[in-house]
């Protein structure tokens, strides 16, 4: 699949870039008595400029950066992020959401903006950069080695958006862009982003403002179809009679679900900055940061919950998988869920530069940083009986899969055939996290042999996670509603061309009536009470000190120019957690417990942290770069909770559901002790080959372990080979996280091309990027990284010049692991297949103030797959399609 796409990328290059080539052999020579100055400018001068901060950069680092001020040379940040060497993207319902640096997950990546935090507004799971929209960043840098200075927390590497910084430009800049948008899977027209950038200085230079704002909106819309949980069979299992001997340890499918998607996202942001050089001794600064996203969601599902195996007839088992089965007699239910996201971030940061006093450099910072969420569920939740339905899984490429009932035609939803009829379902949760810090740095100039400088700094931070979940449900009430009071089926939102005809599964069905339940509601005079959920309300308190050294190195070894530095930062934790402790509501009904009490955790811990940073400069061209350090990333908040005890129930099918996090406050820090060892040859203008090899030694790694104990607040338990259940009927998923004591060693390299082909084709522009990163991991460790592709590689062949531009990039990811806490369609994990995303960008210069540019993302509407366990095991089929822009940019 992977080479067909690449093939398909040689064949754009060939067609699309020296088609537009010959336009640019047609263009008039200048005079030959005029010498005009050559300006490099648009996409060849942000390759340049992030490979002359990646020479010139003590650490390990790669980065990309603007093509011009407002100008990012990709959709969003985590698109762009997505083409430096060992960084993997990660997407959320198809829309590059989240990176993984080198092989580990979101969690363990550090976001930080000017070199301070920026909080997310969903602080699980890693930094959200599908929020934060490109006009944002001036560059970016993925540094991978880390320098005393820095802080911790980014065991994978740090991620740094720098801003603009008002003084560093020439004159004045007011750039306004707008462009058009349009997800091909998604109903309705494009959707506009509307920009503006403004710069200026004042005071004979001494003072820079900038500011910068945006506006878009878009519209998506993302098809699943996946098998949500599986039965592994024992000697005791029993199936329907006619079934055919099925061996213990075999797989047989239990619930199919079909989710579709439909998504509408409005952005805003306002990036703003001051800078004040009153004198050449002091720089005086202060940049502001806001940035707000609000998605609806429409989520139409499809349950298909089979029953136990004595209701399944098995026809055919292959390799272990039953693969071919019938099942018969079970409940279906019909999900329509409406959801709100609305999330803010931002960041006020003030910082100060004074050089007035011989040799020594004084900085200082205070940031500030939050991020809020509010989070709401909506659902009516409609159940039937499906007589019979057949499941064919021998092929996995094309899984069949045929109810008996009609799920398109309204009749088969009448209120006489309803097994579960509720409105409303839902929870309400808001998200609230924030972080004070204050830094103060020194360097002294030395100058004496090899020690050029050295540096002292302290930080302090405070850093607040906190969680409060709301439930809103009809069962409270204890009963379902009349007939006069349940709406038909809508035909109205009706669900069509699911999957975009992927797969042979039906293509469509009606939907509940959202807005006809709400009517009713009213009519009924109901109120539904809020209910407060103490089982998932938590917080956590952190306040962090940090004091370093760090020693700037420049000499020679053996004639060898070298430079570097060795530091050391020593950083001290303490840890609060709180949360509830809670009991089973008398009231069965009810999806929401009562609080008995409250508790409070601490933990406390130090870590010292060595780093060092060395360059050989063996040419001017050629260099070889040697880091070690040691690197934290702190126990995590996941979508499952490690640190807070966190209770959520689901009824389906009249059975509950608990799904049941055990806190683990007293977790250790995961630590890990890396080098990174790399050459580099800059040669010719433009042009750059580079190897680096790397390993991490990651230690008190964190793993989950599902256990079913006797009891649970006074239920008997039993583990029945599929499922832990209780007395009381209920399921309980129950997971305790713990460090592994054990060592997991990540090794792997990255291979890194950038060439210009001015010197080896008769036009000019033409230039191709490559790289490629392979990682592996001791699989024998407890803790396993979840979302590690162990190869990873992209490409990008461009051409340009002063009128027009093309790009073709294609991403290339091998299979991944993930589980629940990484995707809502991993309840019992999924492996992602390989996948290969091309992405396509033209652009025109009509004149130095105007330029329009098209591009096209996902262009082979590449799907996404996976299977549970090995491969011949279908798990899952996503679809999400092509989308494509058209936009334009005015400089005055």
């Amino acid at each position: 699949m992977a080479f067909k796409h690449f093939a398909l990328l040689s064949t754009a290059l060939a067609g699309g870039l020296l088609g537009s080539s010959a336009l640019a052999q047609t263009a008039e020579p200048a005079p030959a008595d005029k010498v005009q100055e050559v300006v490099v400018v648009g996409f060849k001068k942000s390759l340049a400029d992030a490979l002359k901060t990646k020479k010139n950069d003590i650490r390990v680092s790669d980065g990309i950066s603007a093509e011009d001020i407002g100008k990012f040379p990709s959709e969003n940040i985590a698109e762009a992020i997505q083409r430096i060497p060992g960084v993997q993207i990660g997407n959320v319902n198809g829309r590059g959401a989240t990176i993984s640096v080198r092989g580990l997950g979101p969690q363990y990546a550090y976001t930080t903006v000017n070199g301070q935090t920026f909080k997310t507004a969903n602080f699980t799971d890693g930094f959200r950069y599908d929020v934060i929209q490109t006009e944002l960043a001036s560059g970016i840098q993925v540094i991978k080695s880390p320098t005393a200075d820095m802080d911790a927390g980014g065991l994978a590497g740090t991620v740094n958006i720098d801003t603009v910084r008002p003084l560093n430009l020439k004159g004045r800049k007011l750039v306004f862009a707008a462009k058009a948008q349009k997800a091909t899977l998604a109903d309705g027209d494009m959707t506009p982003k509307l920009s503006f950038t403004y710069a200026d200085q004042f005071m004979d230079g001494k003072l820079g403002v900038f500011v910068g704002g945006g506006y878009q909106k878009l519209t998506d819309r993302a098809d699943y179809s996946f098998m949500d949980r599986w039965y592994t069979t024992t000697a005791s299992n029993t199936f329907a009679a006619g079934s055919v001997a099925v061996p213990a340890g075999a797989t047989v499918p239990r619930r199919p679900r079909y989710r579709r998607i439909d998504r509408e996202t409005e952005r805003a942001q306002i990036n703003a900055a001051v800078q004040y050089k009153p004198n050449a001794n002091t720089d005086i600064g202060f940049t502001a940061v806001y940035s707000h996203d609000y998605t609806t969601y429409d989520v139409n599902q499809q349950v298909f919950l089979f029953g136990g195996l004595g209701t399944i007839k098995v026809n055919e088992v292959k390799d272990g998988l039953a693969t071919k089965i019938v099942a018969n007699n079970f409940s279906m239910e019909n999900n329509r869920q409406l959801e709100t996201r609305d999330l803010t971030s931002s960041a006020y940061t003030a910082d100060f530069k004074y050089t007035g006093i011989e040799k020594l450099t004084i900085k200082g910072v205070l940031n500030y940083t939050e991020g809020k969420s509010y989070l709401t569920e909506e659902a009516a939740i409609l159940a039937i009986a499906i007589p019979s339905a057949t499941l064919d899984m021998s092929d996995p490429s094309n899984v069949t899969f045929t109810p008996s009932v009609n799920l398109s035609d309204p009749s088969a939803y009448a209120y006489s055939k309803l097994t579960r009829n509720e409105y409303p379902n839902g929870g309400l949760t808001h998200n609230d996290t924030d972080e004070t810090s204050g830094q103060l740095d020194a360097k002294y100039w030395v100058d004496q042999g090899a020690l050029q400088s050295v540096s002292f700094g302290l930080k302090y931070k405070k850093e607040n996670f906190n969680r409060l979940r709301h439930r809103r449900d009809r069962l409270v009430l204890g009963y379902y509603p009349t007939a006069a009071f349940t709406p038909a089926m809508t035909t109205a939102n009706a669900v069509t061309d699911f999957l975009d005809g992927q797969g042979s599964f039906q293509s469509g069905w009606v939907v509940p009536d959202i807005d006809g339940y709400r009517q009713m509601l009213a009519k009924e005079g109901v109120t539904i009470p809020l209910q407060f959920a103490p089982e998932a309300t938590y917080g956590l308190g952190r306040e962090i000190k940090a004091v370093y050294f760090l020693a700037d190195l420049k000499g020679e070894i053996f004639s060898v120019p070298f430079r570097g530095n060795v530091g050391v930062r020593s950083e001290a934790t303490k840890q609060t957690v709180d949360g509830y402790l809670t009991t089973p509501n008398p009231n069965s009904s009810a999806d929401v417990r009562i609080a008995a009490g409250t508790y409070s955790s601490s933990n406390d811990y130090n870590n010292v942290l060595p780093s060092a940073n060395l360059v050989f400069d063996l040419s001017p061209n050629l260099l070889v770069r040697a880091s070690a350090a040691k690197v934290l990333v702190r126990p995590i908040l996941d979508s499952n909770t490690s640190l807070a005890t966190t209770i959520n129930s689901s009824v389906s099918g009249g059975i509950t559901t608990y799904t049941i996090a055990l806190g683990e406050s007293k977790l250790k820090p995961l630590t890990a002790n890396q080098l990174d060892l790399g050459v580099e040859w800059y040669y010719g203008k433009g042009n750059a080959l580079s190897f680096a090899a790397f390993s991490k030694e990651v230690k008190n790694g964190t793993y989950d372990t599902f256990v079913c104990p006797a009891s649970f607040e006074g239920v008997a338990l039993s583990d029945n080979g599929t499922d832990c259940v209780g007395t009381n009927n209920a399921i309980y998923d129950i997971t305790v996280k713990a460090n592994d004591p054990s060592k997991n060693m990540i090794k792997g390299y990255e291979l890194n091309w950038q060439q210009s082909l001015d010197a080896l084709l008769p036009v000019n522009g033409f230039g191709v990027i490559a790289n490629y990163t392979h990682v592996t991991q001791d699989k024998t460790a407890k803790f396993q990284l979840r979302n590690l592709s162990e190869n990873t590689a992209n490409l990008t062949g461009y051409w340009e010049n002063s009128v027009f531009s093309a790009r073709v990039s294609a991403n290339y990811r091998s299979e991944y692991l993930q589980n629940s806490a990484d995707s809502f369609f991993a309840r019992e994990t999924h492996i992602v297949k390989d996948r290969t995303q091309i992405d396509v960008v033209l652009g025109y210069t009509i004149n130095p103030q105007l330029s329009l540019s098209f591009g096209a993302q996902n262009i082979t509407g590449e799907t996404e797959e996976a299977y549970y366990k090995t491969d011949n095991i279908w798990q899952m089929t996503a679809v999400t399609g092509p989308s494509y822009y058209l936009s334009f940019q005015y400089k005055l």
